[in-house]
C-alpha cells in the first residue's frame, strides 16, 4: 500500500507518527515506508519539526492558579499518606502481612486519583499548546529532502510562500568543517545553478527568499565550498554534498 496518497492520510499518519500515538507494528510500518519514500519521510520530519518548536516559537501558557494550588494539595495530601503509612509499617510486626481487601484497593484508588489529576491538569497544557501550534503551523508549500551519494536524508527543506521563508534542518551528522561552508543551490531546468544563500552551522535556520526564486525549480543542492561561500555570481565551486528534488504540495 502507497500511504503517500492520498494526501490526507499521510498527513493524519505522519502526525501520530510525530505525537507517538502511532504504535506497534504500524508504527515499524510507517518507518520502513519512510525509508524508502521520500514524501513519507519529509511528511514525518515536518511533523516532528512542528512539534519540537512548541516551546520555542510559541509563548507559554500558564494554567490557573487553582489548578496548580489543587495538584500541590494532592501531593501534599499523598506525601502524608506515605509517611503515615511507613510509621505504620515500622511499628508493625516484621512478618505482617502486606495490606489486603478494601484497605489494599483504597490506597491503589487514591494513587490513581492523584495520577489522573496530573495527568488531566499536564493534558490540559499540553493540548492548549498543541491547538495553538497547530492553528499557526507554517503554511509549506513546497518540500525537499536532500540527501548524499548513499541516499541517506541529511537535510529537510520547507518552503512557506506566506511568510516568504525558506526553513532548513540537518536531520543527518554531516559537519563541513571550521574552515568550510555550505552553499544552497537552485538547479533551474535549464539554466545554471543559482545560490539561495550560505547555511552557518546551527541544526536549524531560515532564509528570505521570495517565491519566484523556488517555483518551477525542479531540484536543490548544496555544495561544500571554503568559508563564507563562493563570490555572488558564481556558481558552485566544491563538490555537491547532498541533492534532492523540490516538491510542491498540492494540498
Amino acid at each position: 500500500m502507497n500511504i503517500s496518497t492520498p494526501a490526507e492520510r499521510l498527513e493524519l499518519l505522519a502526525a501520530s507518527y510525530a505525537l507517538g500515538t502511532l504504535r506497534g507494528g504500524a508504527r515499524r510500518r510507517f518507518e520502513t515506508l519512510a525509508r524508502e519514500q521520500a514524501p513519507v519521510r519529509a511528511a514525518a520530519l515536518i511533523w516532528q519539526g512542528r512539534l519540537a518548536s512548541l516551546t520555542e516559537l510559541e509563548a507559554s501558557t500558564v494554567p490557573d492558579a487553582a489548578v496548580w494550588t489543587r495538584v500541590r494539595n494532592q501531593i501534599e495530601v499523598e506525601k502524608q499518606e506515605q509517611a503515615l503509612a511507613r510509621q505504620r509499617a515500622a511499628a508493625a510486626p516484621a512478618a505482617a502481612p502486606p495490606p489486603r481487601g478494601w484497605l489494599r484497593s483504597l490506597a491503589l484508588w487514591r494513587g490513581a486519583t492523584a495520577a489522573g489529576a496530573l495527568a488531566t491538569v499536564l493534558a490540559v497544557v499540553v493540548g492548549v499548546n498543541l491547538r495553538d501550534e497547530l492553528r499557526n503551523a507554517p503554511n509549506v508549500r513546497y518540500v525537499a529532502v536532500l540527501s548524499d551519494d548513499k541516499a541517506a536524508a541529511s537535510m529537510l527543506v520547507t518552503f512557506d510562500p506566506t511568510k516568504r521563508q525558506l526553513t532548513l534542518q540537518r536531520v543527518g551528522e554531516y559537519s563541513e568543517g571550521e574552515d568550510k561552508s555550505l552553499e544552497l543551490w537552485a538547479l533551474p531546468p535549464g539554466g545554471a545553478p543559482r545560490s539561495l544563500g550560505v547555511l552557518d552551522r546551527a541544526p536549524a535556520l531560515r532564509l528570505a527568499v521570495a517565491e519566484s526564486e523556488v517555483r518551477e525549480v525542479p531540484a536543490l543542492a548544496i555544495s561544500l565550498e571554503r568559508k563564507g561561500g563562493v563570490p555572488r555570481g558564481q556558481g558552485p565551486a566544491g563538490p555537491i554534498v547532498f541533492k534532492g528534488a523540490l516538491i510542491e504540495k498540492m494540498l
